[in-house]
C-alpha cells in the first residue's frame, strides 16, 4: 500500500518518514494530529492586532477599500488617534464578504443583471462561507463586535459522493461518504495489520510495540481479532434501523463493498479534501451571513467611508499621497494623506494610474487570480434533510460543478438555499460566459444526478463569478512559487508611503484572516515609521 514503500531500507523510521506514512492511511489531520503531539502544531501567524501605542501625530491614512482589510486597518488605526479616510468603488462595505439574500443586485462585467429573490431569511454566502477555527483573527473580531457564530458543517459522512468517471458498479451512483471511508480505511488497515503481523514494515518495533500498533489498527479498520480482515462496521449503517422494538438482526448491517470496487470508484479521492490545515472538520458561519462581519465592522467605522467612489490615480511626493477618484455622481475629487494602505486587489490595481517604482509594479504583475463561480440554488423543500438524511456537508463529485454544499443553517425547515457548484479555473471562465438562467439549468442538470428530487424542488437562483466583478477581477491572488519568493518580499514593504494590504498579502490566501492579519502587519510599520519620524 502507499506510504509503506516508503520505509528506507535501513529501516530506520524517521518522523518525516512517519507523518508521510500517516497521510497515506489518515490524510493529514492525522497528520496534523500527530505533529500536534510531538510539539509542531501550527496556527495563525497573529492572534491580535498590533498595540498603537506612542500618539497618532495627526497623521492622516487613506484607505483604498473597504473590504476586511481596509476596515480592520480603518478601526485600529482610528483606535489610535489617527485620521482615516476610507474610499470604497461598492455601494456596500466589505469587499469579497458578500452575502446575497433578497433584493441584493449585482450587474457582470458581460452585462448580465441579476436581482436576488430568494425567500426572506434565505442566504448563499457567494464570497467567504466558512472560518477555521484557528483563524483567530477572524475570530477575535466577531467577538468584538458581538458576531454570533454557529457551527458550519465542512465534513459529513452521511452526504453523498458521486463519480461518473469512475469503473466498477459504484460509477455513476451516489455513494455515502461514510460508507467509502470506512471500507477503504478498513481494508487498508487489513493490509497493514497483516504486513505488520508478519514483521514486514521493517520498521524498528519492539515486540510490544508491534502488538500495540496492530492493536491500534483493529481498531481503526474494526478488523476481525483473529484473522486481522476486514468485514465491514455497523458504523457504515444498517439496512433496517434500530430502533425502540426493533432489532436489526445478523445480516443487517450494511456490508462492505469490494475492496476493488472501493477503489475503482475514486471515491476515496475525497477523503482528504477537509482534512487539510484550512479545511478543518470544526468550521463556522455568523449566523445570518457571512456579511454580519462586514456589517460589525461597518457600525464603527461607516462613517470613515465614501461609498461609490471609484480610485482612478494615487500620487505621491516625499511628503504625502494624493488619491484622485470619480464618485457616484460622476463628478472627480481627490484626497490628501500623509500615507495611503491600499487593499485593491492586484488584478485591479494593474489598470489604476499608480505613481511607484519600476520594481514594486514589475512585482504586482507577478501574480494571478482565480476564475471562481459559486451559485445559490432555492429549494422549495429541504428533501437533502427529509428524504436523505443529510445535515450540511458537501456532496463531491468529478462533474465540472466541483461540489454540492448543503445548507448549515435553517435545520428543519421548510425551504432552504444550498450551493449548486463552486468551479474554479477553466471551467469557472466556461461556464461564467453563460446567461445566469443558463447556469442555473446546467447547476441543477447536474445535482438531478444525485438527487432525484432537485429539478422538481427547484426554485431560482443567484450566481456570481469573481472574474466578471468589475472591482475584484478575479476570487482570490495565485501566487506562483517564483512570485512568493521574489515579488511577494517586495510588495510587503512600502513603496515610498504606498502600503499594500489585503488577502493577497498573506499566506493565507482568499481567506478573511489572510486580509485582517496583512493588514494588521501593514498598519504596525506605518505606526513605527509615524514614532520615528
Amino acid at each position: 500500500m502507499s506510504g509503506l514503500d516508503s520505509v528506507p531500507a535501513s529501516g530506520v523510521l524517521t518522523r518525516r518518514r512517519f507523518f508521510e506514512s500517516l497521510a497515506a492511511v489518515g490524510g493529514m489531520s492525522l497528520v496534523l494530529s500527530g505533529m500536534e503531539a510531538l510539539g509542531f502544531s501550527q496556527a495563525s501567524a497573529t492572534e491580535l492586532p498590533p498595540e498603537l501605542t506612542g500618539g497618532a501625530k495627526n497623521t492622516k491614512v487613506v484607505i483604498l477599500g473597504a473590504g476586511l482589510a481596509g476596515m480592520t486597518a480603518a478601526y485600529e488605526l482610528s483606535k489610535a488617534g489617527y485620521q482615516v479616510q476610507v474610499l470604497e468603488a461598492r455601494s456596500f462595505a466589505g469587499g469579497r464578504c458578500q452575502t446575497a439574500r433578497k433584493g441584493f443586485k449585482h450587474t457582470d462585467l458581460i452585462g448580465n443583471t441579476q436581482t436576488c429573490e430568494f425567500d426572506e431569511g434565505h442566504y448563499i454566502n457567494h464570497g467567504p462561507w466558512r472560518i477555521p477555527y484557528h483563524h483567530r483573527s477572524t475570530l477575535h473580531y466577531t467577538k468584538t463586535f458581538g458576531v454570533p457564530l454557529e457551527s458550519f458543517v465542512n465534513d459529513n459522512d452521511a452526504s453523498y459522493v458521486y463519480f461518473e468517471k469512475a469503473t466498477g458498479p459504484l460509477a455513476g451512483k451516489p455513494v455515502r461518504k461514510g460508507e467509502i471511508a470506512a471500507d477503504i480505511r478498513g481494508y487498508t488497515a487489513e493490509v497493514v495489520a497483516k504486513a505488520a503481523s508478519q514483521g514486514q514494515l521493517d520498521a524498528p518495533l519492539s515486540g510490544l510495540d508491534r502488538e500495540k500498533f496492530i492493536a491500534y489498527l483493529v481498531n481503526e479498520g474494526r478488523l476481525s481479532k483473529s484473522d486481522l480482515t476486514y468485514k465491514g462496521t455497523e458504523g457504515r449503517g444498517f439496512s433496517v434501523h434500530p430502533g425502540a422494538g426493533v432489532d436489526p438482526g445478523p445480516g443487517k448491517e450494511l456490508p462492505p463493498f469490494a475492496f476493488k470496487d472501493v477503489l475503482d470508484s475514486n471515491a476515496w479521492r475525497v477523503l482528504s479534501s477537509v482534512t487539510g490545515y484550512e479545511q478543518q472538520r470544526t468550521m463556522l458561519q455568523p449566523i445570518g451571513g457571512m456579511d454580519q462581519i462586514a456589517k460589525g465592522f461597518e457600525k464603527h467605522v461607516g462613517s470613515m467611508i465614501r461609498y461609490s467612489t471609484v480610485v482612478e490615480k494615487i500620487k505621491q511626493s516625499p511628503s504625502g499621497v494624493t488619491v484622485s477618484f470619480k464618485g457616484a455622481d460622476g463628478k472627480t475629487g481627490e484626497v490628501t494623506a500623509d500615507y495611503c494602505l491600499c487593499t485593491i486587489p492586484l488584478s485591479v490595481l494593474k489598470q489604476i494610474d499608480l505613481d511607484a517604482s519600476a520594481p514594486f509594479k514589475a512585482a504586482m504583475a507577478g501574480v494571478a487570480y482565480a476564475p471562481v463561480n459559486k451559485i445559490g440554488l432555492q429549494m422549495k423543500s429541504r428533501f437533502w434533510e427529509e428524504k436523505h438524511h443529510i445535515y450540511g456537508g458537501h456532496v463531491y463529485t468529478d462533474m465540472p460543478i466541483n461540489s454540492i454544499t448543503l445548507p448549515s443553517y435553517g435545520w428543519q425547515g421548510q425551504k432552504g438555499v444550498l450551493l449548486g457548484f463552486y468551479m474554479f479555473g477553466g471551467e469557472a471562465a466556461r461556464i461564467s460566459a453563460k446567461s445566469p438562467a443558463d447556469r442555473a439549468a446546467y447547476a441543477v442538470a447536474a445535482g438531478q444526478k444525485v438527487f432525484p428530487e432537485y429539478a422538481e424542488n427547484y426554485e431560482n437562483a443567484f450566481s456570481f463569478c469573481w472574474h466578471l466583478a468589475e472591482h475584484n477581477l478575479g476570487g482570490w491572488a495565485e501566487w506562483s512559487p517564483t512570485g512568493r519568493k521574489e515579488a511577494y518580499p517586495v510588495l510587503c514593504e512600502p513603496d515610498g508611503r504606498l502600503y499594500l494590504a489585503g488577502e493577497h498579502m498573506s499566506y493565507l490566501g482568499g481567506w478573511q484572516a489572510g486580509a485582517i492579519e496583512s493588514a494588521w502587519q501593514q498598519i504596525a510599520k506605518i505606526h513605527a515609521r509615524v514614532q520615528q519620524a
